[in-house]
């Protein structure tokens, strides 16, 4: 089977959206199919395009080989994830050039399209209409509502209005829609009325050979000088959704009654620049902003950590996304302090694998960190059991063949229709 996967992020870049796609299309490309990645040149999120892909960006266009994926880059306006204008020409610039740039590559079996962002919804239906081929919409966030929970636009304005509608024509003329919670399907059916047999739900994974809890972080800990600490750590995107004002709030108080802890902000986002300014202002000598890592090193930070924290604000829409970055911890044997509602905390709860916080409660979170601290036994327990729940139900490579089995499905499908025309047009 021929698969074109059009996502605006792909590695180098970091974050859940580049590492789903690779992950998925090597374990494709293994089980012998071919696979080719539609996507931009590496900028996100700090809209600084590393110095090797700098050259053939001014060409327009490359194609590279990644493990076996063949790769297709375009050009896009590089930007940082910061101000929502930059970001709208980033988004657009690559949803154009990725229509263009897919009207020439090999004709696939099918197309999937994958959020973040929605216009690439739209470039994956414009070369599945332009290449005659089924076309998989991918949803990781619910547009427009996941913007308006970070705080970007207004229900009533144009760009909203915009957005909406073209939400509804990608659901409308797609074949067959892949969500990652079965919260997002309900959104959809119950929300939108779309029919239940149009969604499929292939949940997060984790690449648990990578993401362990063998890994060896001692010599990082001493490198950053975290020995005798108790470290806490958010790994991840740094952004207005994730409400991490909260950790500032709570190193406050972690100051007086647990000196031990040092709370570690991995990453890069548009909030990092004011907490870190805040946090200097502030005084705030137990918390460490640490630039974004390669992902091959994130498996460190996570051993090197004592507690892990995934963070949302308080949001219904929030209450339908399952983070990547808590299956990861998991993975690695690290027990999770959580502050999201809804679907995330029912899996961690299943699993016994963290604490549960009310979103946007410092309180909450620094009574956490305390009893964590106070009970090693504990923090162990939660590990194992994550580290275990994962392995059984959350394995990238079984999620890469459930998925397979659904575009296997429409592909079989597709071919018995192709050679039901042809022997038509014989018969004429």
């Amino acid at each position: 089977m021929k698969i074109l996967y059009v996502s605006q992020y792909f590695p180098p870049e970091m974050g859940a959206p580049s590492a789903r796609v690779y992950e998925l299309s090597r374990h494709w490309v293994e089980a012998g199919h071919q696979v080719t990645v539609l996507t931009g040149f590496p900028n996100h999120p700090t809209g600084v395009v590393a110095p090797e892909y700098r050259r053939p960006m001014r060409r327009g266009t490359l194609r590279e080989a990644v493990d076996g994926i063949d790769v297709v880059r375009t050009w896009l306006y590089a930007a940082p994830n910061r101000r929502p204008k930059e970001r709208i020409l980033n988004y657009s610039s690559f949803c154009a050039s990725s229509c263009v740039r897919g009207m020439f590559v090999e004709p696939p079996d099918l197309v999937i399209a994958t959020s973040p962002q929605l216009l690439v919804g739209f470039s994956g239906w414009w070369i599945a209409r332009w290449k005659r081929c089924p076309f998989v919409l991918e949803i990781r966030d619910l547009w427009p509502e996941s913007l308006l929970a970070s705080g970007i636009g207004r229900k009533d304005s144009a760009f909203i209005r915009g957005l909406e509608g073209l939400t509804r024509f990608l659901y409308r003329h797609c074949d067959r829609i892949i969500v990652v919670t079965d919260a997002f399907k309900e959104n959809l059916t119950a929300g939108r009325g779309l029919p239940p047999g149009k969604i499929d739900v292939i949940e997060n994974g984790v690449e648990t050979e990578k993401f362990n809890h063998r890994v060896d972080a001692n010599g990082l800990r001493r490198h950053l000088g975290l020995e005798g600490k108790f470290v806490v750590s958010y790994i991840g995107t740094i952004g207005y959704a994730h409400g991490l004002d909260i950790i500032l709030q709570a190193a406050h108080r972690l100051k007086g009654i647990l000196p031990e802890a040092m709370l570690l902000l991995v990453g890069e986002g548009a909030e990092k620049d004011k907490l870190e300014g805040r946090a200097r202002r502030e005084g705030l000598g137990n918390i460490r902003f640490i630039p974004q890592q390669p992902r091959d090193d994130i498996p460190r930070f996570i051993a090197l950590s004592d507690v892990c924290l995934v963070l949302l604000r308080k949001a219904e829409l929030f209450t339908t996304v399952l983070p990547s970055k808590m299956l990861e911890f998991m993975a690695c044997g690290r027990p999770v302090v959580l502050g999201v509602e809804g679907q995330a905390r029912e899996i961690l709860d299943q699993a016994q694998a963290g604490v549960c916080i009310e979103p946007g409660e410092p309180e909450d979170l620094v009574q956490a960190v305390v009893n964590l601290y106070r009970d090693p036994a504990l923090r162990s327990r939660l590990g194992e059991n994550g580290r275990d729940f994962i392995v059984k139900h959350f394995s990238r490579r079984h999620k890469a063949m459930q998925y397979l089995e659904i575009l296997g499905s429409m592909n079989g499908k597709r071919q018995e229709t192709l050679e039901a025309h042809s022997i038509s047009q014989r018969r004429r």
